[in-house]
């Protein structure tokens, strides 16, 4: 009988002679090295994909760092401390490390982020983008690292394993409770056009709408970017319309937004919650604290931080027979920025 170092072995010269490379390149591919050219890099690698080549002794009893990799694509004072918290505390509970790298844009990481990450080797990656390319994820997958998306802001392939929460619900939700207070003027300021999580929560409040049979103004509708600004811009828009046209409320597609329309409703001479009703998204931790305190829909980063970890983790010691995806609930808070319309 073989043993599995005899059987990596093998496994690795057939590697070689399949791809027309040495042992010692083969190695420096599966170690992430930089010294080998990139056509080189993705013959081996597409061979091991073809074999499905999964590295031996991989997962934590061999001797690598203890570490658990978090990536974002920026950072934002706010929101991004919920999901670092959740997961730090779950990597706690494991004894790792966690290493935090900001890196790309908000669809993927940069190319180079790939190299570090297979060079520090963590036990698994979590990523707060909306995807992974295939290739990243073969490279991962032949190095044994785990990889999952935790997504409060899009809608990740069906073969990535991602945690992510219902934005379409939470649209709903924001709009129906604006309706049951007497607004029939509503408009909504979800985030970037080419971001699913926009889409939903959009879809949510057409949804709300048409069932109550209520007419959608197509200027009512507007796509920010997530941010202050983005928010305060289009609340401009909506307050500058005609009287018999301008909305009693807004649906903003994040707190920031929901912010921002509520500092431009100020600019304007408008009150909230007495002459504008406006909900937010994601219950951030200043939401309570505002001036008026903002309703809004509440999306559980830091539990969607707790449970991609916990998932990252498991899946370094299994392959399932299924992708995992986990969306967390959404509910709605209702604070003292939402009245009946006057």
């Amino acid at each position: 009988m073989k043993t599995d170092a005899a059987s990596e072995r093998v496994t690795l010269a057939e590697l070689a002679d399949e791809t027309g490379t040495s042992l010692s390149t083969i190695s420096k591919v599966l170690n992430g090295r930089t010294d080998v050219s990139k056509a080189t890099r993705e013959r081996v690698e597409r061979v091991m994909r073809e074999r499905g080549y999964v590295r031996r002794g991989a997962g934590r009893s061999e001797s690598r760092p203890e570490l658990l990799e978090l990536v974002f694509h920026g950072l934002d004072p706010i929101w991004s401390m919920e999901i670092i918290g959740g997961v730090e505390a779950v990597a706690k509970e494991h004894g790792l490390s966690v290493v935090l790298t900001v890196s790309g844009d908000r669809h993927a990481p940069d190319p180079d982020w790939i190299e570090g990450v297979i060079r520090r080797r963590p036990i698994g990656v979590v990523l707060v983008f909306s995807e992974l390319s295939p290739e990243y994820r073969e490279r991962l997958r032949a190095r044994a690292i785990s990889y999952v998306i935790v997504d409060p802001a899009g809608d990740p392939s069906p073969d990535m394993p991602s945690v992510g929460s219902a934005n379409w619900s939470g649209g709903l939700a924001a709009t129906r409770h604006l309706i049951e207070l007497g607004h029939r003027r509503i408009a909504a300021v979800t985030g970037p056009e080419d971001m699913m999580c926009s889409l939903a929560r959009l879809d949510g409040y057409r949804s709300a709408m048409n069932s109550a049979g209520l007419e959608i103004d197509p200027a009512w509708v507007g796509y920010g970017n997530f941010e202050v600004g983005g928010g305060r811009e289009r609340a401009r828009e909506l307050l500058a319309l005609p009287a018999e046209r301008r909305p009693t409320a807004i649906f903003a597609g994040s707190d920031l937004q929901a912010l921002g329309a509520i500092d431009a409703a100020r600019d304007a001479g408008f009150s909230v919650p007495r002459d504008l009703s406006i909900v937010g998204y994601d219950d951030i931790t200043l939401a309570p604290w505002v001036s008026p305190p903002l309703t809004t829909v509440h999306q559980p980063l830091r539990r969607m931080g707790e449970e991609a970890a916990r998932l990252a983790i498991r899946l370094s010691g299994e392959q399932p027979a299924a992708t995992p995806r986990m969306d967390l609930a959404t509910n709605l808070v209702v604070r003292e920025s939402t009245a009946p319309p006057a």
